[in-house]
């Protein structure tokens, strides 16, 4: 894929590689800026139940607005494959930073606190990230935090039938 062209998004390198899919990065070349493409496998693109897991982490990611869950831009498809387009985050996943004995107790502190921040947000829009893992945490060169991967995410609905205060007292 790399040096090819999908929509408006030119491929430049590969990221990186998962069960779930393959994640780029490339320049957007109608705002000049660069992303994240993550698309399915070629050869797995039209198995619906990778479609739907694509879609629904696309969807699930770009339900939340917060500095510490990496943005979703679009999702789409083109020449055959399925991807969606998202805040391309510079840094490196506290997995790289802890094997690099860069992160003392401090700065493993802060980073918790903003995912926890973020999947606050999260999960008072209803979306259980389900993948919370070193490999799945980035931190900018200024040491913000982001959460990537929602490929795991479920769509938590509140139960309107649940009582409004604790049970056996009336209301």
């Amino acid at each position: 894929m790399v040096g090819k062209t999908l929509k408006h998004y030119r491929i430049e390198t590969q990221l990186g590689k998962g069960g779930m899919g393959v994640v780029y990065r490339a320049r957007d070349t109608r705002l000049d800026r660069l992303v994240a493409i993550k698309m399915i496998p070629p050869g797995l693109v039209e198995n619906p139940e990778r479609r739907s897991r694509l879609l629904l982490e696309a969807r699930a990611a770009a339900a939340v607005s917060h500095p510490a869950i990496a943005q979703v831009y679009d999702i789409d498809e083109a020449d055959g494959n399925l991807f969606i387009a998202m805040e391309y985050v510079d840094g490196r996943t506290v997995s790289k930073l802890i094997a690099g004995g860069e992160l003392d107790l401090m700065g493993a502190l802060e980073i918790a606190l903003q995912v926890a921040e973020g999947l606050a947000k999260a999960h008072d829009a209803g979306i259980l990230h389900r993948d919370i893992k070193s490999d799945n945490i980035m931190v900018t060169k200024d040491g913000h935090a982001k959460l990537l991967d929602f490929g795991l995410a479920k769509l938590v609905e509140p139960d309107s039938n649940a009582p409004e205060g604790p049970a056996g007292l009336a209301g």
